[in-house]
């Protein structure tokens, strides 16, 4: 049976899927040897709570996540990984 989203719950799914899609192109700047359990790791995070309905939960993990994006990001830069 096919599942209906309302307005915030699909605007809520496609912030995430952004994030997640942020969070694979950093992922390519980090060192060959570590990318692909980074990748695992990203992945991990996003389907531990993939049956997430509570919004505010959501709100929280997507803040969480872009947060730790950002660090990330900040930290290749840092060592020099462009």
């Amino acid at each position: 049976m096919a599942r209906f989203m309302d307005l915030q719950a699909f605007i809520l799914r496609s912030r995430v899927l952004k994030l997640y899609r942020q969070a694979l192109r950093i992922s390519r700047r980090a060192p060959p040897h570590t990318r692909d359990e980074l990748r695992e790791t990203i992945r991990g995070e996003i389907e531990k709570n993939r049956f997430c309905d509570d919004k505010q939960k959501i709100k929280f993990f997507i803040s969480d996540g872009l947060q730790r994006l950002k660090g990330l990001d900040e930290m290749l830069d840092m060592t020099g990984h462009n």
